[in-house]
């Protein structure tokens, strides 16, 4: 018998169970993140036992995990979001590619020695003393890592180098005065605000209309995969192979721009040579259709993914490590050095803090990055992480201080503004084309064609202005927070 009264007090229970499912998985990993903070914590007073400064060198050793953290959380998005979103990965396998792939780049790559000051942007000689250099470096680090946890928490990737230079600014000023600051690299710096997504953006449109015209758009989309995907993988192998040594290995090997060259070269002749029979091979009986030609950049992609999180391992993890790295050895030493070593303990905490954001709050930013800006398939995404790794290279071949972040968000997009464009300019040439008209129609079929593609966007206006607004106040707002941060140090602690 149907009893109203159990199936009415089942359903709240139901709804009370998911509630409390929904709220206790945000705090489980925070709790975990918390856990792993007081590791770092215990490790670092084992460690640093006996040594001076020691309480200064562990409350740097918990900022630098925390920060280590939010970048996991936020920036290792940008380099599994669009193969997520473009389902050649699902979450979980994003999450693992990343993982291992990061954590790889930061030990074997994340190199020896970095700089104590991020960009070489203040004079760490005009500080008063290694005291006050030691406060500002922690006050840099916690500003840095807060503003990109909340950045995280409105879903808005960031650059966690630019977050982590204007802490530095910041806690610089308020420890020395404006004359402290290399406004030269400074005004570089903001260029790159410009350039970096800008040029990332017009490279994947670029790419993306070279495959639709020379693939999509073919009579014969099979035979057009086959000759033209071989020579796309190929050159992402021989691009990445030069990304790779000019970024991910640059701590490890210094090749010249000639060597870097033909490197890409060889490596782009041999992938051609391997790649071309695999491609025919599979193409072999395929649909002559979009979807079918779309299968053959799974794997591509999915390599790109892995490369871009190696090479940002590589070099994101100074920005969790360096300023501790600075901290440390002013402690130990009782000098400001321009340069430091990285102590291993120092390495270990900033790759497995990486990891551990990554694994507990990077869903978020993966999501918002790979599916919520404008729609991606894996074509799309193999044009966003192409012409992530170019745009890296030219910008790294004139001197310009670009960010990964912005360069990766910006040819999302600009492949979500080329599908724009090229969807209301397609419109138009066919506007006078005769169709049937339903038998009831709506609001939407009334509109004018041309209308009808001014009306469709493809791109989330929402989400761009809250990552540009977010880009825009990255650097001011990291600063004023770290000037506050270190005036309140300095008032506590003399």
């Amino acid at each position: 018998m149907y009893k109203e009264t159990l199936s009415k007090d089942l359903n709240k229970l139901v709804s009370i169970e998911t509630a409390v499912r929904l709220t206790a998985k945000p705090m489980t990993a925070i709790g975990l993140a918390a856990i792993f903070l007081a590791i770092v914590w215990v490790a670092a007073n084992a460690i640093t036992a006996g040594a001076e400064n020691q309480g200064f060198i562990v409350a740097a050793g918990v900022i630098g995990g925390y920060m280590a953290l939010n970048i996991g959380a936020n920036d290792v998005a940008n380099n599994v979001g669009p193969a997520f979103g473009a389902k050649s990965l699902t979450m979980m396998g994003a999450l693992i590619i990343a993982a291992i792939f990061e954590s790889a780049g930061a030990f074997i790559a994340g190199g020896d020695v970095v700089n104590t000051i991020s960009k070489g942007i203040i004079d760490p000689s005009l500080m008063p003393d290694t005291t006050i250099f030691i406060w500002a470096m922690m006050s840099a680090l916690l500003a840095a890592a807060l503003w990109i946890n909340f950045a995280t928490w409105v879903g808005a990737p960031v650059s966690t180098t630019h977050s982590i230079v204007g802490g530095v600014i910041g806690a610089g000023i308020a420890a020395a005065g404006f004359g402290i600051v290399n406004w030269g690299i400074m005004g570089k710096i903001a260029i790159s605000w410009v350039i970096s997504p800008v040029l990332g953006g017009i490279v994947a449109a670029l790419f993306l209309a070279f495959v639709k015209s020379y693939i999509i758009y073919q009579p014969d989309k099979v035979a057009a995969a086959k000759r033209w995907v071989p020579v796309l993988v190929a050159l992402m192998a021989g691009i990445f192979s030069s990304y790779l040594v000019m970024k991910g290995l640059k701590k490890v090997w210094r090749p010249g721009p000639e060597t870097v060259i033909a490197l890409g070269a060889m490596v782009f002749a041999v992938t051609w040579f391997i790649v071309r029979p695999l491609i025919a091979r599979r193409a072999e009986g395929m649909e002559n259709r979009n979807k079918s030609i779309r299968t053959l950049f799974h794997l591509p992609l999915i390599c790109a993914a892995a490369l871009l999180s190696f090479a940002h391992g590589a070099n994101d993890v100074a920005n969790a490590v360096g300023p501790l790295a600075a901290i440390v050895s002013s402690a130990e030493t009782g000098a400001v050095a321009a340069q430091v070593e990285i102590p291993f303990w120092v390495l270990f905490v900033g790759a497995a803090g990486i990891t551990m954001g990554l694994m507990l709050f990077g869903p978020k930013l993966i999501r918002t990055v790979g599916t919520q800006i404008t729609r991606m398939n894996p074509m799309r995404a193999f044009c966003v992480a192409l012409s992530a790794a170019i745009t890296v290279i030219i910008a790294s071949a004139l001197g310009l201080p670009v960010s990964s972040t912005h360069i990766a968000i910006g040819a999302i997009f600009g492949v979500g503004f080329y599908r724009e464009w090229q969807t209301a300019r397609r419109t138009h040439i066919n506007h006078g084309r005769i169709r049937k008209a339903p038998e009831t129609p709506s609001k939407w079929d009334l509109l004018p064609p041309l209308e009808k593609a001014q009306r469709r966007k493809l791109v989330r206006r929402q989400h761009l202005w809250t990552i540009l607004a977010a880009w825009l106040i990255t650097v001011p707002l990291s600063a004023v927070l770290a000037g506050g941060i270190f005036l309140v140090l300095r008032a506590f602690l003399e």
